[in-house]
């Protein structure tokens, strides 16, 4: 099974082609299509891709990324490629443009080969809001492959492409990694464009790879990152050599002593954490404990702010412009209401009419600028932790996947980014790899947080902790 780039390379040195290597990826969706990972293989541009590769390759010209096989989540727009954000109201739609993260990919000759599920709009943390149908874990296909990148994790755990991209604004990509086993890397906010991601809250999204292999991942944010003139959030700052992993440096790394005895943490989770902490102690490294007093408002801090974002940003999905328009409307109102009533699913109404609640006249200064200000409590406090430590250390997930239909109620569900959102509200970038099992087997990420653009940093001490596992 092809499932690393560095399989893919060893395969093309022993004689694949690009071809073959893409022709396996579209066995292997056939094969798994219960999964409904994907909701549209784009089988004929990937080939002639494919071919176009090869034919560099004959003449040594080819990219970084050639044979390197990608699934999009399907809220990143592909040039004449159809996307629609899992959403009814976007049934059909062909994008114009193609987003800068796919520009940059095709430049170094990696292959796209389809647009993958996701929960609608990117809002849910099970992919069982999308519209068309829920995405089943390749591990258990009883349970859910988390969200709302689910799709893109599902995909490269079973195998279906080499890497995927997703999206992360609450824990998006690195939740469905903890549940699929997976490497999922959440960038600094505006270390990647975010020009051409169909966008949720604006303030918090980030696209990030799912990987099976921490140099997978780090290979991507190289060729992802960096300014782009058609994204005025996206950073100038240098960008590293993250694929030079250098896990030979001693760290000092900061435990959330909130976080380690939050309600709900498994037992499972709350053990590997205790194991990786001696295990560091043991090989040098210094573990420092920090109080960070506030898990309890994360969660709704998060909802508040994105909610409020989402509201405004999902306004121009109207009915007018493009996208579905009901068949029911008498006049302009009714085009309006039916439009949006009949295109969105339930889990986006709710998000839209409590943000439009949280920024209603006498309930602004209550909600959003309070949300605001929460939030930049928290940014200091992460800033004070991190001037006093090289990372910080916390679990990914409370516990593993859950069973599809297991959680019903959309409090619950919404605190399952109980660890992921922290990353999202004070920008820094986090990693969730792949180092725990439970009982039955069944993974769970632990996560790495650091400082604003210190990826370099990050992937060095995800170097240190691959060999802890060895």
């Amino acid at each position: 099974m092809l499932t690393t780039f560095r399989e893919v390379q060893s395969a093309l040195q022993n004689g694949s082609t690009v071809l073959e290597i893409t022709q396996h990826y579209l066995n292997q969706i056939k094969k798994n299509s219960d999964l409904n990972a994907f909701l549209e293989v784009f089988e004929d541009s990937a080939l002639e891709k494919a071919r176009e590769v090869d034919q560099k390759r004959a003449s040594g010209k080819a990219g970084r990324l050639a044979g390197m096989v990608i699934g999009l989540k399907d809220n990143i727009c592909y040039k004449d490629h159809q996307v629609s954000a899992s959403s009814k109201i976007l049934e059909n739609f062909t994008s114009l443009y193609s987003a800068t993260v796919v520009e940059r990919l095709l430049a170094e000759d990696a292959i796209i080969i389809g647009r993958l599920n996701c929960d609608e709009f990117a809002m849910g943390s099970s992919n069982e809001n999308s519209a068309y149908g829920l995405v089943k874990n390749p591990l258990d296909k009883n349970l859910v492959p988390g969200g709302s990148s689910g799709g893109s994790a599902a995909a490269v755990a079973a195998g279906l492409c080499t890497v995927a991209l997703g999206s992360d604004t609450g824990g998006s990509i690195r939740q469905p990694a903890s549940f699929t086993g997976t490497y999922g890397l959440k960038p600094t906010y505006g270390r990647i464009s975010r020009y051409g991601l169909i966008a949720y809250a604006s303030s918090f999204d980030q696209i990030g790879p799912i990987t099976n292999s921490l140099e997978d991942g780090a290979l991507l944010l190289e060729v992802m990152a960096g300014k782009d003139e058609k994204d005025s959030t996206s950073s100038s700052r240098p960008i590293d050599a993250y694929t030079q992993i250098q896990p030979e440096k001693k760290f000092k790394v900061a435990i959330l002593n909130e976080y380690k005895n939050a309600d709900g943490l498994s037992a499972s989770v709350n053990n590997k954490m205790n194991e990786l902490i001696e295990d560091l102690k043991s090989a040098g490294h210094e573990v420092v404990y920090a109080d960070f007093p506030y898990v309890e408002y994360m969660v709704p801090t998060y909802y508040v702010l994105t909610t409020a974002e989402a509201s405004s940003n999902l306004s121009r999905f109207d009915g007018v412009h493009y996208g579905y328009q009901s068949k029911n409307a008498i006049g302009v109102e009714q085009v309006y209401k039916k439009s949006r009533s009949e295109g969105f699913g339930p889990e986006v109404k709710r998000r839209i009419m409590a943000g439009t609640f949280v920024l209603s006249h006498g309930y602004y200064d209550a909600y959003y600028s309070k949300g605001q200000k929460v939030r930049r409590v928290l940014q200091n406090r992460t800033n004070e932790i991190l001037a006093n430590a090289d990372v910080i250390l916390i679990p990914t997930t409370p516990d593993v996947a859950f069973p599809i239909n297991g959680v019903t109620d959309p409090i619950q569900m919404y605190l399952q980014d109980i660890f992921t959102v922290h990353a999202n509200l004070t920008g820094n970038p986090a990693i969730s790899l792949p180092l725990g099992t439970n009982e039955k087997g069944l993974p769970f990420g632990i996560q790495v947080m650091a400082n604003h653009f210190e990826e370099k940093k990050m992937y060095d001490f995800c170097g240190v902790l691959q060999n802890l596992k060895k």
